[in-house]
Formats: structure tokens, C-alpha cells, sequence
């Protein structure tokens, strides 16, 4: 049976969803938790994406996701597999921890039809009380600390956490007032039935392949030609993207660092030159460029060699607050 297609476009707004492998738990601790948003967060700033709900279950994760360019792929991959080389390596094991494919359905979002966006932000929100983890008898549905619900609540969140369309979509005004209203109207729903979705919105849910109006699937399919049925659509759009911000960054970067900014002049510096380090280090972090980009554009050799650079530097918890410094003087 063939996979189904990633609906990759600019713009794109997706419910996110995987499970660990044969059901198993992937978040056993704080540990496994806080390193799976710092990995989204790492995602979000080389990507771009925004997040505007997310919840950390026992063997599963969702998000409601935007990816201004289309690059959901890119960013999947990579943070799945980053999390899971980490989680392997904290317990001395290989293999795989999510089951299968990652879900991501494509949602409507509109803003003059907010009713899918809604339907998936509830349904995120929520699944900590229908798991009778919070909410009701359980306490306060915002007690559960491992969702974007809690930071609704404060108002304030991490910088990839984007509260502003949740608000819009729900008609509210993007203060105290209109978060608390938010917020008290979840517990509410927790506290009364459990955080159950209704039958009609389940039925949306349950679809499968899109959330959204019939006149949502045409655009879908508009978007995948007849004769690159196989392929996702977009890649090439952003892989243009993705090498024009890193040149862009690459020149801030020298130029702040006093290098040259040309090839030529680089590969008369050592290939392991630590400015050329630090840029890349820079460029991997804010970009989806690969190693082979990264060492022809900086004249650092072979990509191999480029691997065990980036590998060192992260390993000196120096080098931290010398890329900090870096991509400020670099914006």
C-alpha cells in the first residue's frame, strides 16, 4: 500500500501527531520532556515554524503547527531523529522509539472560518482531562504543566509558541481578559464531561487525511501535479529558501567576525579555522542546510571532517554563549 502524501505549502497549518513505538512510553521523565521542546524549539528557529498548541503525553505528542514555508518534512525528520539519538543514547540502546510515521493533518485555518483550527487546538488543550490526568476531580487542567495550556494562562510562553491566532480564532481579545475567558472555559469543558469532543467535531477528527471543508480537500489535491504523484510538493521551493537565508546569514556572520566573506578567501584559513566553526555552528542552528552546503560554502573540506567539527563544539559548553553572541551581532 502505497504512503500517503505530505501536503507541503507555504502557509500550512497541521495537527502533528506520533506514538512510541508499539505503544511504549517515549516521555519517562522531565528529562525526555524538556528535551523534546528544546529540540522543537531548535526546529523552530531553523524552519521558521510556529507552534499554537502542543501537549506531551506519556507515549505520544501533538501540535498544531504552522510552517510559514513549506519544509514540514525537513523539520519532522529532524527532530524525531535528534530526539530519538538522544533518548537512545541516555539509556545505552538502539532502535526505534516512534512507532511508524509521524500523523500530520492538514487543517483549515482561514481566518474567516476558524472552525477546524478550534476543533484541533480544543482537542490538543484537552487531552490531558480525557486522560483523567487534570482537570475536574483531578484539579485544574493548567496544573498539567506539560502542554501550551499553562502558558495561556500566564500569558507568556516559550518564543516559537504563537498565541495570537488561538485568540483570533476564538474571537477573543488578546489580553488578560480574553486568556481568561480561554482558559475558564477549558476547565469548565474538563470539569463537566471529561474534556470530551463533540460527536461532530470527532467525526472531522477521524477523517484521516485533512480537517477542514470539502472546498479545503480541492485545495489540497490542486496542490500535487499528475505527474509527481510520489513526490512532496515544495521541496525545491524550500531548499531555495532554506540556502538564501543561509548565505544571507553566512555574510552578517563573517563580516561581524572580521572573516572574508568570499569562498576563495576562506579556503585560505584552515579548515577548521574556529570562526568558520562558529558560523557553521550558527547557520545549522537558524537554517535546514546540509553539512555538504555548509562545508563548500565555508571551505571547510569534507563533509565528514564538518560532522566532527560540529560535534566538538557542541560538546564545549563555552561555545554556547559565543554563538549567543554570534547570532545577536549577526541579526
Amino acid at each position: 500500500m502505497p504512503r500517503a502524501l505530505r501536503h507541503q505549502y507555504p502557509g500550512a497549518v497541521y495537527h502533528v501527531m506520533a506514538r512510541g513505538d508499539g505503544g511504549k512510553t517515549i516521555f519517562e521523565n522531565d528529562e525526555d520532556r524538556k528535551g523534546f521542546l528544546f529540540r522543537l524549539g531548535q526546529v523552530c528557529g531553523s524552519h521558521g515554524w510556529k507552534v499554537h498548541a502542543w501537549v506531551l503525553m506519556g507515549n505520544h505528542f501533538h501540535l498544531l503547527l504552522e510552517t510559514p514555508e513549506p519544509n514540514l518534512v525537513t523539520g519532522m525528520k529532524w527532530l524525531l531523529g535528534t530526539f530519538s539519538q538522544g533518548w537512545n543514547a541516555r539509556r545505552s540502546r538502539r532502535g526505534h522509539v516512534f512507532q511508524g510515521r509521524y500523523k500530520s493533518v492538514p487543517v483549515s485555518a482561514e481566518v474567516d472560518s476558524p472552525h477546524y483550527f478550534r476543533i484541533a487546538a480544543d482537542y490538543i488543550h484537552l487531552n490531558p482531562a480525557r486522560a483523567g490526568l487534570a482537570g475536574g476531580r483531578s484539579g485544574k487542567l493548567t496544573a498539567y504543566k506539560w502542554s501550551s495550556l499553562p502558558d495561556y494562562a500566564r500569558g507568556k510562553g516559550a518564543d516559537w509558541l504563537v498565541m495570537e491566532r488561538v485568540w483570533n480564532a476564538f474571537e477573543l481579545s488578546d489580553d488578560g481578559r480574553g486568556l481568561k475567558a480561554y482558559v475558564d472555559w477549558l476547565e469548565k469543558r474538563a470539569a463537566n464531561d471529561g474534556g470530551k469532543i463533540d460527536d461532530d467535531a470527532m467525526k472531522a477528527l477521524r477523517r484521516g487525511w485533512y480537517l477542514g471543508e470539502a472546498t479545503f480537500v480541492d485545495k489540497l489535491r490542486s496542490l500535487i501535479a499528475p505527474d509527481r504523484k510520489r513526490r512532496v510538493g515544495g521541496d525545491s521551493v524550500a531548499r531555495s529558501h532554506d540556502q538564501a537565508e543561509a548565505e544571507a546569514l553566512a555574510i552578517r556572520a563573517l563580516q561581524a567576525l572580521g572573516l572574508p566573506r568570499g569562498v576563495d578567501e576562506l579556503s585560505k584559513l584552515r579548515k577548521g579555522d574556529k570562526g568558520k566553526v562558529l558560523v557553521a555552528a550558527l547557520i545549522r542552528k537558524r537554517t535546514s542546510v546540509g553539512n555538504r552546503w555548509l562545508s563548500e560554502r565555508l571551505a571547510m573540506g569534507h563533509i565528514s571532517a564538518l560532522s566532527r567539527l560540529l560535534g566538538a563544539f557542541q560538546q564545549d559548553t563555552g561555545n554556547a554563549r559565543r554563538l549567543k553572541k554570534l547570532e545577536k551581532m549577526s541579526r
